[in-house]
């Protein structure tokens, strides 16, 4: 899965309680967004809380969708690992920067054409949305992760783009991991290719709201009565709040309260962990925030 480099912003702000809208939130039906790693599992655990949160979803027939900036693996396989984790999501609750990008250009303009540098999940997503993948001439260039960057694939891309094509990424992620440390990911990548063309890529995962509102479409919801759930104030909020719904900020990732302070813009609510709507899926709004966000820090 994809990482990113820790979160800076020069402006400071209390993270106190946000909301988009004045929802009465014990009478909404409510749909949740809710981002993986960080969120729902770290470094292949299930996060405290998880499993319940998950099962009362199910139980109560809640509409819910994990999204996820990874391109590399079909819903399926992010299943699969899911599972392995101790964390049971069918694949058709899993929505990735693969599929939001199919979306996107099936959307723009449908049965075309695109060369894709990127692994099966991107490739498969794109294929089922009805495009041709082709090195002649193709509509889009798509620049997905890999695990193995080919030189000679970077370098068709660069001249299909100069040639006219249009570029598009899945995501800005800049790093993901591997055993060594990290290594380039979609980001590097593309500037690399964005040097060489003089051509600027359109970003299709968060922090681009796009991918919300797509995954709010392939789960028949409203962006008003959603509450969108993550670990970082640079993607998961900005996005949620970009696509105007409610947001909450976990505390069970990368960020603290001291890091969402940073940010020009607050989540609805900051709480330790998903955990922490266990018995308030009918009625989120309730829940506090997190003690750690009255503390000094």
């Amino acid at each position: 899965m994809a990482t990113h480099n820790s979160e800076t912003s020069p402006t400071k702000t209390s993270p106190a309680e946000h909301s988009p809208t004045k929802t009465s939130s014990a009478t909404t039906q409510w749909n949740f967004l809710t981002d993986m790693d960080g969120v729902l599992i770290q470094e292949d655990k299930p996060i405290d809380g998880a499993k319940d949160f998950l099962q009362e979803l199910k139980d109560s027939g809640t509409h819910y969708m994990v999204l996820t900036n990874n391109s590399i693996f079909t819903p399926r396989d992010l299943a699969a690992r899911l599972r392995l984790s101790g964390i049971d999501i069918p694949a058709d609750h899993i929505w990735t920067s693969a599929l939001a990008t199919a979306a996107f250009l099936d959307e723009q303009n449908p049965h075309g054409t695109a060369y894709v540098v990127g692994e099966t999940g991107l490739t498969t997503a794109i294929h089922e949305a009805g495009y041709i993948l082709t090195d002649t001439d193709p509509d889009y260039v798509v620049l997905g992760e890999t695990r193995t960057y080919s030189f000679e694939a970077i370098t068709k891309a660069i001249n299909l783009i100069l040639k006219g094509a249009k570029f598009i990424c899945t995501n800005p992620d800049n790093t993901g991991p591997c055993p060594e440390g990290v290594l380039p990911a979609t980001g590097s990548v593309a500037s690399l290719i964005m040097t060489s063309t003089g051509k600027e890529p359109y970003y299709i995962g968060k922090p681009n709201p796009m991918m919300m509102r797509s995954a709010l479409r392939a789960m028949h919801a409203h962006s008003e009565e959603t509450i969108m759930i993550g670990d970082r104030m640079d993607t998961d909020v900005k996005s949620g709040l970009e696509a105007g719904m409610h947001t909450f900020l976990v505390l069970s990732g990368i960020s603290t309260v001291k890091i969402a302070r940073q940010w020009p813009y607050r989540p609805s609510r900051i709480i330790d962990s998903v955990g922490s709507l266990v018995g308030h899926i009918d009625d989120p709004l309730s829940v506090p925030n997190s003690k750690q966000v009255t503390k000094k820090s």
